[in-house]
């Protein structure tokens, strides 16, 4: 009878342990979902305060545009898009897109990459958005 309870209990037990690791292998998919949307602010805030510091320059950038190499001749504009794009890529790999849109005193920063692992469907993207409006006009005066 002794035999039985002790069976049992391992029983109660290996089911218990298969449940905490399941819950752990959960929160480290959401915690690298986390990281990742906590970088791409990060990434996307640097650029927002690359813009407003250089107001007077067009950043309307699309996820398929090559930005310039450093190269002695690129404008300030061209450098931070390099520095745009590199850190993207370097965020989430070269799955990973971004864009810039302004229009006329707002500006929104897209970042989206593969986030199949945390979704548990293959294709699946995230992105993380970021809108906010500048002090000036940042396109020049025509």
């Amino acid at each position: 009878m002794s035999l039985i309870e002790v069976l049992v209990s391992l029983l109660i037990l290996g089911v218990g342990l298969l449940g905490a690791g399941l819950i752990q292998l959960n929160a480290l998919k959401y915690t690298d979902s986390s990281r990742m949307i906590s970088q791409a602010s990060f990434v996307a805030y640097d650029m927002l305060d690359r813009i407003r510091a250089n107001a007077a320059a067009d950043y309307s950038w699309g996820g398929d545009d090559i930005s310039l190499a450093n190269t002695l001749a690129a404008s300030v504009r061209d450098l931070d898009l390099h520095d745009f794009e590199a850190n993207i890529r370097h965020l989430a790999g070269d799955t990973a897109k971004g864009s810039i849109a302004i229009s006329q005193r707002e500006v929104t920063i897209s970042i989206s990459w593969d986030d199949s692992r945390a979704a548990h469907a293959g294709g699946a993207r995230e992105t993380f958005t970021l809108t906010s409006r500048v002090a000036v006009d940042p396109r020049p005066a025509r």
